[in-house]
Formats: structure tokens, sequence, C-alpha cells
């Protein structure tokens, strides 16, 4: 169980500053100390943000992931990287991200990058006075998910037998990331949530046990499902029904569960979360620019309270804010916890 009643949190990635984008279509015109500083920089404005809205969890905002897929398969051999998007004109979808056909086995010899990630936010974070002691939370993709913008081949026939070479590259990040220090990850299997409906929720129940079995127990672990976040789109029925009861069997400290964009549908099953670990509760709409005020956020926290106690709630925004422009993002987080604070100085938790 978490230490901080209706405790304040964020999935993981926060948006690139102006200038970062900018500097990502021109790398080639960087020195490698120049793409340090910018890096350096990046995590800053990201973390200078997430401090200033008084989150009780932080994140380095993913900014070094300048491509979510690439900043995870450029690590990983036996891949050819599809550098052009299948579809480049039309409504924004999720065929427009690549596919990557598989060349060989697939190994990380490197791991997959968070580790430096988690590092480079504990230097910087320890270099900022502050006047609380938030959590630094790692993010990392779990194998399922990993699995999904893979071209099977004759050695990894589906994305089954992809995800089964993918765990054990997985489970070691996860183990280096402990090794480093790092007190609490979410390993993010959003594929699952998306796919629920037509798969057995039991096998993804298996996969997940098993990716994490080696750091339960010695880090936070938390997990994250959404119904995708593509440019503010869905890939998945927006329903949880499919998931449980078997979900419940996650065997993690925390699963997120979005909420706000779906007007609080289905919420009376945070209680049956909250009876086997705690719940995060997506009580901000990362797909919308109606900004909640805290009026708003202190009603949906009292929502949720009918449903599952204080020691077992946490309230973050529905997905990563890396789709949200940055202003947006900024008013979001200060008024998700302004609004927590709220209804913790009611319940006498201030």
């Amino acid at each position: 169980m978490k230490e901080q009643p209706l405790r304040t949190t964020v999935m993981g990635s926060y948006p690139f500053p102006g200038w970062l984008e900018l500097a990502a279509q021109q790398l080639d015109r960087f020195g490698a100390a120049d793409i340090a500083e910018a890096q350096d920089d990046a995590v800053i404005t990201a973390l200078h943000d997430q401090l200033a809205a008084g989150l009780d969890v932080v994140t380095d905002g993913e900014q070094t992931r300048l491509d979510f897929n690439l900043s995870f398969y450029g690590y990983i051999e036996g891949i050819a990287l599809e550098s052009v998007s299948p579809r480049r004109f039309g409504p924004p979808a999720h065929d427009q991200r690549g596919r990557h056909p598989v060349t060989g086995e697939l190994r990380a010899p490197r791991g997959l990058g968070v580790v430096e990630e988690f590092r480079r936010l504990q230097r910087i974070f320890g270099a900022v006075k502050r006047s609380t002691s938030p959590t630094l939370k790692a993010s990392v993709p779990g194998p399922y998910t990993l699995s999904g913008r893979l071209v099977p081949n004759a050695q990894y026939p589906d994305r089954w037998a992809l995800t089964e070479a993918l765990l054990p590259i997985v489970r070691q990040e996860l183990e280096n990331l402990v090794a480093a220090g790092c007190a609490e990850i979410s390993v993010d299997e959003p594929s699952m949530s998306c796919y629920a409906h037509k798969e057995d929720p039991q096998r993804f129940v298996n996969i997940f046990n098993r990716t994490i079995e080696s750091v339960g127990g010695r880090t936070r672990v938390c997990t994250h499902l959404c119904f995708g976040n593509y440019k503010a789109r869905a890939v998945g029925p927006r329903r949880l029904a499919p998931m449980f009861p078997a979900f419940l069997d996650f065997k993690c400290d925390e699963m997120h569960v979005e909420m706000a964009s779906r007007e609080f549908a289905e919420l009376e099953l945070i209680g049956p979360i909250a009876r086997r670990m705690d719940v995060a509760v997506g009580i901000v709409d990362v797909k919308s620019y109606y900004v909640e005020t805290p009026r708003d956020i202190a009603d949906r926290v009292r929502l949720c309270l009918k449903h599952a106690p204080a020691e077992r709630l946490g309230f973050a925004p529905d997905c990563g804010l890396s789709q949200t422009a940055r202003w947006a993002a900024r008013q979001k987080l200060a008024n998700l916890v302004e609004g927590v604070k709220l209804v913790r100085q009611e319940l006498g938790l201030a």
C-alpha cells in the first residue's frame, strides 16, 4: 500500500517543449554534447512543471524518447526499422505508425535505455532545491505492447512468440532499474486493455506476472491500462468489463484505469480493484482541451471515494500527457493537485 492517501501521480509522458521538437527535426546539426545538453534541459523543463504543480509522483516526462517506437526498437537487435510512415496523409490513426520487420534473434545487449533515463532524472532531481520529496517513477512498455509494431517471421511466427522473446528483455530492464535505485516502475501494457475483448485475458495476466516476478516486492510495480492515445485517438473498445475479473490477478501494487474521457463509466470496478491493490483513477481527460477546475477534480475524487477507500486511491490523468499541448497539460496538473488537496483537507488528511 502507498504511503500517501489520495496520492497524485502521472503516467510518464509530458509534452515536448517547442524548441525540442524543432531540434529533433535536425539532430544532424548537433554534436553529442549539444544533444546531451538538450536532453538535460528538456527533463529540467518537464520536472519543473510537475514540481510546480505539486505532484506526489514525478517522471522525466519521457523527454528523451523522441519517438516512442524508435526509442525502444532502436535498442533491439534483430529488426529492420521502418523509417517512413505507411500512410502519411489523411486523418491521424494508428496505421500511420511504422511496423518493423524482424530479421533475426531479438536481443537488447545495451538494455532499452530506461535505466539511463532514470539516472538522468535522479541527477537532475538531486540538484533541485525543493520543499517536498516526491517519488521518482520510471515507465517501461510491457512485452505484449512492445511486440505490437513488429512483423512476425518464420522464427517468431506470431505476436505471442514475439512477446515471449521480448519478455526477458523487459524483465532485465526492470531488474536493472531496481539496481539503479528506482522505487516505482510503471509496466505499461495498454495493448492488453485494448485487445482483452478478443484475446484470452488470463493469458495476459500470465505474461504480465512473469514479466515482473523478479522485481515484485523490491520496488513498487504499477501498470497502466488505457484504450490508446495516439494523437488523442483510441484504438480499442473503451470498456473495462472484458478485462475483469481476470486482471484482478495482476501481481502489481497499483493499477491505473482510464475514467475521465469515458465520463466515469464502470467506475464501480475500482472497488474490486482496490480490494486487491491500489487503484490510480484517471480523472483528467488528456484528449480534451477543457481544463478541469479544482472543483471539478474535487467532485470526481468524492465520487471515487464512494467506491474505494482513501488509502487505496490515487489520481492521475487518463494517460500520458505527450499528446496534450503544454499550456493545457501544465494547468491540468496544477488543478489536479489543487482539487485533490481540497478533499484531503475535508477528510483531515492534509
